[in-house]
């Protein structure tokens, strides 16, 4: 039997070199809990970037999941099938849009956003063929997409990459005025994040999302929001925007979409908006499959039925409260908001990487930002006992120099 040492051996010399990850090779989970080969027991505090919102394995989903791969799974668009009509209902109806056009991974809905947002600027808004603008913050992430890494202001993303695609403009991240600075006969739409994941959990200041939603509406501008991160509960709101009232024209969600367990993402807008698109403008062999469709009935239902939103805003503060009174010497701010948190090393005390390996060692498992962020996100199914647990091990690494 292959142990970790091997099997990171072994997938090193066949993957491309894409990720860095912990030397940590999981083989089974449930919960907020995960096991290694050897054995050895984590909490996950990462959610896989927050698709497992419901925590691994929950009974339901995986049960819908099996369901219906013993009756059918992929039938593409070509034909109905009789799970996308529910699946998209369900979804239109709790965050209150109109239409659904379901996708697989987030990358791929925010390219849809982006298709549907350049037509209706075209068609309905009238911007000269070509000539639109989508404007977007600095710092975003949005995926790895051609399309997507040539509005990205991090130059790793870049490098290497290019032509560019064009049409995109990039200003600063909370400032409403910018925007409104930036906005000509030729916008189309405003694309961003209520809250900046990757890009270290950079929260807004309250009142930012309803400045731009305003701000939008006044000049004829579509609102998108990708809440591929932040959306399904992640922040203590079904959806980020809720916090302030600001719902957007579009809205983009992902990841916890699919339970963890299978890949489904969608796009949600008006009649209107959607009406753009006729067949042959768009599509996925994938997108909306049957099997997908009724894994994201279940992860719906699963949010709704645990009451997952409001425990991510109990727990988060609990959370982040506790993170705080530490008071540890090499934090410089805790930030975020629900059970999305970041907590960032001081530069003097180098970066978040060691801070993450040390805690590995201790059984809890998060990722380093931007360098100098520890991000912890854990399932929304975990306990206050849980936290209390990861607390005594995290108030080791942070109070000890690593």
């Amino acid at each position: 039997m292959k142990n970790t040492k091997d099997i990171i051996k072994e997938t090193e010399q066949w993957s491309a070199r894409n990720y860095y990850p912990l030397n940590i090779v999981l083989e089974k989970g449930e919960g907020v809990w995960v096991y290694d080969v050897d054995g050895k027991k984590y909490m996950d505090m990462l959610s896989a970037y927050s698709a497992l919102n419901q925590g691994h394995r929950h009974p339901k989903i995986i049960r819908a999941l099996i369901e219906q791969a013993n009756r059918i799974t992929l039938t593409s668009r070509a034909f109905h099938n009789d799970k996308m009509g529910i699946f998209l209902k369900k979804l239109c109806s709790m965050a209150g849009f109109e239409k659904a056009l379901p996708m697989n991974t987030g990358s791929e809905a925010v390219e849809t956003a982006l298709k549907a947002a350049r037509k209706w600027g075209y068609l309905k808004k009238g911007v000269r063929e070509n000539q639109g603008e989508i404007i977007v913050c600095q710092n975003n992430f949005s995926g790895r997409t051609i399309s997507i890494i040539s509005f990205s202001t991090e130059d790793q993303y870049r490098y290497g990459f290019g032509p560019y695609t064009p049409g995109f403009k990039a200003i600063p991240f909370k400032d409403a005025a910018a925007l409104e600075k930036a906005i000509t006969e030729n916008t189309i739409a405003f694309l961003v994040e209520p809250i900046q994941g990757e890009g270290g959990v950079i929260v807004p200041p309250e009142g930012y999302l309803k400045e731009v939603r305003d701000i939008t509406k006044r000049k004829n501008v579509l609102l998108i929001f990708d809440e591929v991160q932040t959306g399904l509960g992640r922040t203590g709101k079904m959806f980020a925007y809720e916090h302030e009232d600001a719902k957007p024209d579009i809205l983009v969600l992902g990841k916890a979409l699919g339970g963890g367990c299978y890949p489904v993402s969608a796009v949600l807008s008006s009649k209107e908006i959607m009406d753009v698109f006729t067949p042959g403008d768009h599509g996925s062999t994938f997108g909306g499959n049957p099997l997908a469709a009724a894994v994201g009935i279940a992860s719906l239902e699963v949010l709704q039925e645990e009451n997952l939103p409001e425990r991510a805003g109990e727990l988060g503060s609990y959370f982040m409260n506790a993170l705080k009174d530490l008071n540890s010497p090499y934090v410089g701010e805790i930030r975020g908001k629900g059970l999305l948190i970041g907590v960032e090393i001081k530069k003097e005390c180098g970066t978040a990487r060691p801070y993450c390996e040390k805690l590995a060692e201790l059984g809890i498992l998060c990722k380093e930002t931007h360098q100098q962020t520890i991000r912890f996100a854990p399932p929304l199914v975990i306990s206050k006992d849980e936290i209390h647990w990861a607390m005594e091990r995290i108030e080791k690494v942070l109070k000890e120099p690593v």
